[in-house]
């Protein structure tokens, strides 16, 4: 006997319900079959997809809402099938932030993230305060320490403004790993060369959203044009509430802002 698929709707239900139930890494499906239609995300940057992309007149910015963030690893999964990121390592990955009543904070990230946060920790001896996740990846510094240690010039700075990696000029030194403030670069152990996010700069090009962005469910992670008033980002960067950069301190001007963020992460 056939037993008849159950519908979006459904599937969109007992994700809902498997989050509520806090079996959240059960959501790993999002990526596919059940995909990003389903949460009404939609693939394309709204402003430049009916426009040819002119790589000198653009500036992106990515926001991260930890307030939404789950911690289901959708995200993580998508990356890796996307770019086939060897295991051990990740372009992207979910920090798992656990803060205790003596406030002392707790921070764990098995396997990245990858699998979700379906259980809680055991090793913790005191009551817990609170939970929370915070999702990592490439900053797209403005003033990038990785492009500026490169021997080689194999790390450089596109006109559009993306921080990229020239794997056929890179000779795996390692200095950019070094210098990078957020620890977001790794020698791909099977091509010898640096690896990192770059925010999907092969389907930025064509005008659509990077894939970790598609397959978030909650819309924790936020991209867009700052050339584009009515898209999302330029409207979040421009109105109330607070954001703010990772290690501000450095000097690095990153792209990427946190909404939400606590002075716990770091």
């Amino acid at each position: 006997m056939k037993i008849k698929d159950p519908s979006p709707d459904m599937k969109k239900r007992s994700f809902l319900k498997n989050v509520l139930n806090g079996t959240v890494a059960g959501c790993l499906y999002l990526v596919y079959p059940m995909g990003a239609d389903s949460f009404e995300i939609p693939e394309q940057i709204p402003g430049i997809r009916n426009k040819p992309y002119d790589i000198y007149d653009q500036e992106f910015a990515f926001v991260v809402d930890i307030t939404r963030c789950i911690g289901c690893g959708s995200c993580c999964v998508a990356d890796k099938r996307e770019f086939n990121v060897p295991d051990g390592n990740y372009r992207t990955w979910v920090e798992r932030y656990v803060k205790g009543f003596s406030d002392r904070i707790y921070v764990d990230c098995p396997n990245g993230g990858l699998d979700g946060y379906q259980s809680p920790r055991t090793d913790i001896k005191e009551k817990i305060r609170d939970t929370f996740f915070v999702p990592k990846l490439c900053n797209m510094c403005r003033e990038a320490p990785c492009v500026q240690v490169c021997p080689v010039g194999a790390t450089f700075t596109s006109p559009d403004g993306f921080v990229l990696v020239d794997d056929k000029r890179c000779v795996g030194c390692a200095y950019c790993i070094q210098a990078c403030p957020y620890s977001a670069r790794f020698i791909n152990p099977e091509t010898r060369v640096v690896e990192k996010c770059t925010w999907c700069y092969n389907r930025v090009r064509k005008g659509l959203l990077p894939a970790c962005v598609q397959v978030c469910p909650t819309g924790a992670r936020k991209f867009g044009s700052l050339k584009d008033e009515n898209s999302e980002v330029y409207k979040i960067l421009k109105g109330p509430g607070v954001l703010t950069v990772l290690k501000k301190e450095m000097g690095t001007w990153p792209a990427l802002y946190y909404k939400g963020a606590r002075r716990e992460v770091v």
